[in-house]
């Protein structure tokens, strides 16, 4: 698949695509923020964007709002820490179609990517 990988935190994006990229999948690019994330999408098309939930500027659940009200098939894999339950409701909500909570396992965060993929 190819993903795009959104999170704020540039050793979180270095640890994620080294995993992802392991289990065979093409990261095409990667975003700090909601909205750098929205103009990458439109360039890049991918498959599947893996995204944190909290970010400065515009954070994953209005990155995700917007992305679901622009390609209601999109498919989308929230982040979150521990502790973000009520923002993982919403997402889930929105439309997100898994979630992985940090810190997260190598086989939690494939075995999600596959599910999306499905």
């Amino acid at each position: 698949m190819k993903i795009l990988v959104v999170d704020d935190l540039e050793f979180m994006r270095t640890l994620i695509r080294d995993i992802l990229e392991t289990g065979g999948h093409e990261i095409v690019a990667e975003a700090a923020d909601g909205r750098q994330a929205l103009l990458l999408r439109r360039a890049w098309k991918p498959d599947l964007t893996l995204m944190d939930i909290s970010m400065p500027r515009m954070d994953g659940l209005e990155a995700l709002k917007r992305i679901k009200d622009d390609d209601p098939d999109s498919r989308v894999v929230m982040c979150s820490s521990l502790g973000e339950q009520e923002k993982i409701l919403e997402a889930i909500r929105l439309g997100a179609s898994d979630y992985v909570v940090k810190p997260f396992r190598k086989e939690r965060l494939l075995s999600a990517v596959r599910k999306a993929a499905e």
